[in-house]
């Protein structure tokens, strides 16, 4: 399988320390809500996953943002239960509300049942991530992803996203680690076979979403998060055809884990808003590259006040590695993904002060 060459491989070679003339720049679910024309494609196909998939939509509504802005990468239009409906729990999604999972796992009986599903039931993501990779015929890279094994068991033990305190999940964690762990167990097989297949489908970097990592308590969080994600990383391919696959992990309020977290064999580790990136950069910018990390809710302020935020999150981390070999760098993004809320024009003057700031920095300090 054959693509065009990169025009743009900024954002690649920032997640490998290397140095960039500019910050490159993505959003967390840049493809969405927000946009007016998502919502057309989206009205098109009828339901989410209607639109999820059908490769043709899911390659629309991915091109959709770089069409608007100056993005440094593309992200897979997907959702992070495509692999538990794969295994047999069954997704759907109802206007206005969150996923539901029609069989969730709530007894040893289906716990005992559950195994790393059969890929073919993806092919829907795999076909749309070489059309999206064609379509974008070498503007950008192609980021494929997955939730975390801790992540899709929340959702799988839960029914869906609409807990406020993972009781259900939490409950079977402490009472039964057993279940939990043989869930975890296979969620950690089937994350790593899923990214693969993305990456020989033609993803040029992978990240893998914890966005429950930081529901779980100190102790719990290594041993039922930490550990799987580990898990993943050790099977996931590094390179493909003498291309290294830069890969991320992000653990939502995980800053707490930041030291114990450079340990994962990973690129780069993406952080949220709570974290200082100066402070982030001191503890772990010696091995990893950092993602992140505005608050989403900046972007309803008015554009000026948006761009004085953005420069001040790039101010945070400093002026990045400059010159041959590795060092500290930085991919900005949201602290987590972007509001449905959104005015897309705020977003317009995101882009723009990053990318103009950052370049600035560079200018400033050159030996940095």
């Amino acid at each position: 399988m054959t693509f065009a060459p990169l025009a743009n491989d900024t954002f690649l070679r920032a997640c490998l320390r290397q140095a960039t003339d500019y910050t490159p720049l993505w959003l967390m679910r840049q493809a969405g809500r927000y946009l007016p024309e998502y919502k057309a494609t989206r009205a098109r196909a009828g339901s989410f996953m209607g639109l999820a998939t059908n490769v043709q939509y899911a390659t629309e509504v991915t091109l959709q943002p770089l069409d608007r802005f100056p993005l440094d990468a593309a992200i897979l239009f997907s959702d992070i239960l495509t692999v538990p409906d794969a295994m047999g729990l069954g997704l759907s999604f109802a206007e206005g509300e969150g996923p539901k999972l029609a069989r969730p796992l709530r007894d040893e009986q289906s716990v005992a049942a559950l195994q790393v599903p059969d890929l073919e039931k993806l092919r829907y993501v795999f076909d749309a991530v070489t059309s999206i990779r064609r379509a974008l015929n070498g503007r950008v890279p192609l980021i494929g992803f997955s939730g975390s094994p801790w992540t899709l068991a929340c959702y799988m033990v839960e029914g869906g996203g609409s807990s406020d305190d993972w009781r259900g999940v939490k409950n079977m964690l402490y009472s039964r680690p057993d279940l939990m762990h043989r869930i975890l167990d296979v969620n950690a097989e089937a994350v790593a076979a899923y990214l693969n297949a993305q990456i020989a489908a033609g993803a040029q970097a992978v990240m893998v979403f914890d966005s429950w990592g930081g529901a779980l308590a100190d102790g719990a969080f290594q041993q039922f998060s930490l550990r799987y994600t580990q898990q993943v990383l050790a099977k996931v391919e590094r390179s493909r055809g003498g291309v290294t696959i830069p890969r991320i992990v992000f653990t939502k309020g995980g800053g707490l884990w930041l030291q114990e977290m450079e340990k994962l064999d990973c690129d780069v580790l993406g952080v949220d808003w709570t974290v200082n990136l100066g402070r982030a950069r001191a503890l772990v910018g010696g091995s990893k590259a950092l993602q992140g990390n505005l608050d989403p809710a900046v972007l309803f302020a008015p554009p000026e006040q948006v761009a004085a935020e953005a420069r001040r999150v790039l101010d945070d981390f400093g002026t990045p590695h400059a010159g041959p070999g590795t060092g500290p760098t930085h991919v900005f993004n949201l602290g987590h993904g972007i509001s449905q809320h959104t005015p897309p024009e705020h977003v317009h003057a995101l882009v723009e002060a990053v990318h103009t700031h950052s370049a600035r920095l560079r200018a400033s300090n050159p030996k940095a």
